[in-house]
Order: C-alpha cells, then sequence, then structure tokens
C-alpha cells in the first residue's frame, strides 16, 4: 500500500496514475484508490468533518487491504489530514504500508488550483477544506517524501518507481 498524502493539488493523483501506468506496463497488479473516485462511489454521503474523514480513511485501508490479500500493489492517494488516522491506516497492514508525502506548499497549491476549490474555501464557500478552513498534519516521518513543488512531476514518479521496486523487490524492467 502506498499511501500518498499531501494537500489538495499537490500532484498525488497525478503522480498515482503515472506509477499505475509504469507498473501495470511491467507486468505488475496495481490498483488506484482515488480520493475524489471514492468519494463518488464507496464513500458517497460522507462529509469533510472530522469525523467522516476517519470513516472515509478507514473505509479506504479496508479496500486497500482487500487489495493487497489479491497480490496488488495499492495506490492510495488521498488528502488525509491526520496522522493519528494515517497510522490506523497503517495498522490494517503494516508489512506492506508505505506512507509517501507528496509534498508542494499551501501557495503552490493555491497556484496550481485548477478545480477551483481553494478559491471558494477563501472565500467561506467551501467548509473543512484542508489547509485553509482545516488542518493537515504533514508526515513526521514518511518513507519517501516527492517535493513536487522542486522536482518535475517525471522525476517524482521515477522516485517512487525505484522506491516501489526497491521495496517490494520487484524487478524493474
Amino acid at each position: 500500500v502506498l499511501w500518498m498524502t499531501g494537500l489538495s493539488g499537490s500532484g498525488k493523483s497525478t503522480i498515482a496514475n503515472e506509477l499505475e501506468q509504469k507498473l501495470h506496463k511491467d507486468g505488475i497488479k496495481t490498483f488506484i484508490l482515488d480520493g475524489d473516485n471514492l468519494r463518488m462511489g464507496l464513500n458517497r454521503g460522507l462529509t469533510f468533518s472530522p469525523e467522516d474523514r476517519t470513516e472515509n480513511i478507514r473505509r479506504t485501508a479496508e479496500v486497500a487491504k482487500l487489495f493487497t490479500d489479491a497480490g496488488f500493489i495499492v495506490i492510495v492517494s488521498l488528502i488525509s489530514p491526520y496522522r493519528s488516522e494515517r497510522k490506523k491506516a497503517r495498522d490494517i497492514r503494516p508489512e506492506y504500508f508505505r506512507e509517501i508525502y507528496v509534498k508542494a506548499s499551501l501557495e503552490e497549491c493555491v497556484k496550481r488550483d485548477v478545480k477551483g476549490l481553494y478559491a471558494k474555501a477563501i472565500r467561506s464557500e467551501i467548509n473543512n477544506f484542508t489547509g485553509i478552513s482545516s488542518p493537515y498534519e504533514e508526515p513526521i516521518n514518511p518513507d519517501l517524501t516527492l517535493n513536487t513543488e522542486q522536482e518535475k512531476i517525471e522525476d517524482s514518479v521515477l522516485k517512487l518507481e525505484n522506491f516501489v521496486t526497491d521495496e517490494f523487490s520487484i524487478k524493474n524492467s
């Protein structure tokens, strides 16, 4: 389980999709659990309150466990703002869980705001928006940090791909 955490707009989904394509091309079974997609189905109806965020993370971690049981590398792309909740997710499958911090400053994420979500949150049109009206707790000791503000997306993807092949003893083609 590659648990990618970071602010909205940090590059989590972009990196997850690129990595998934590379690993799939190498014949590795992968599955992406993306926060936006999960909230349209499995986690529909959950709000962004602290309690619902906790449930969102719990459900996602349980699904990730099912996929790892089936032999998949699961790439989770979820803001998951609280350290305590990320720890609970790790505890479900600690031997396979790797926390990947996709790091970009709030200022940079606001600049990248293609969906206009930060602008709405700043205008108080969205409640409990991470980084604006709700906290984000940076990982203290992530397994890997990808600084998308300082490196190109391609470099972050390659760094993560190398990390995965080293961590899980996957032969790189």
